[in-house]
């Protein structure tokens, strides 16, 4: 059974992709709601295609998502203030590449184990400030449902994703944690917690998925 976290993530690469093709001023719930339908169909039809390539998947996905995502804001974020402030803006750029590549590697065939079992997303929430969330569910190939929270930043007026909690598993919050955890084990060597933050992503998914397979009722 695919766990709780790559059911929540399947739906987040299900929902992010052709964002950076939307009309200028969409709302962020429109936004979700059309390139769900959008992605899926996309999904529909080229999905023998990426089962063939997973490199262009992940090419695909890094092309068309990344420009709906907040990276620096993202990465910035795993990294706290404590560690943020001493790294070089080359450093940044890499590991806003490396959270991408690490994200889109370890999590992308989720997406192509979707059969269109059910997607919705609930109603609009206010957006009149510059942050807001979007409530998604998920349906299951058991049945069982997945409630799926993204948060919204509007950055240059646009809105772009910051963060997302799946079956109340909070992801910035691991992933921050991980960050954290492997700079203790690395010595506090930057470089080389960048350099191998695929390795860690994988494990914040395994340790996730054990702690994560009962669905919300």
């Amino acid at each position: 059974m695919i766990s709780t976290l790559r059911r929540g993530l399947l739906v987040l690469l299900a929902a992010l992709p052709l964002m950076a093709n939307a009309a200028p001023g969409q709302s962020a719930h429109d936004l979700v709601q059309d390139t769900t339908n959008r992605m899926l169909a996309d999904l529909a039809a080229n999905k023998e295609k990426y089962k063939q390539d997973p490199q262009g998947f992940y090419t695909a996905l890094d092309t068309i998502v990344g420009p709906a995502v907040d990276a620096e804001g993202i990465s910035k974020s795993i990294m706290t203030v404590k560690y943020s402030r001493n790294a070089t803006p080359a450093q940044m750029k890499t590991f806003e590449q490396n959270f991408k590549k690490g994200l889109f590697q370890f999590y992308g065939n989720a997406l192509l184990e979707y059969n269109n079992q059910g997607i919705s997303v609930d109603p609009a929430r206010d957006e009149s400030g510059d942050r807001t969330s979007v409530n998604m569910t998920v349906k299951g190939s058991n049945g069982a449902i997945y409630p799926v929270q993204y948060t919204l930043e509007k950055i240059s007026g646009e809105w772009k994703l910051r963060n997302v909690i799946i079956n109340g598993i909070n992801i910035g919050k691991l992933f921050r944690d991980q960050f954290a955890d492997a700079m203790q084990r690395n010595g506090n060597d930057l470089d080389k917690t960048i350099n191998n933050w695929a390795g860690e992503v994988a494990k914040a998914k395994e340790s996730t998925d054990k702690a994560a397979e009962k669905p919300a009722q």
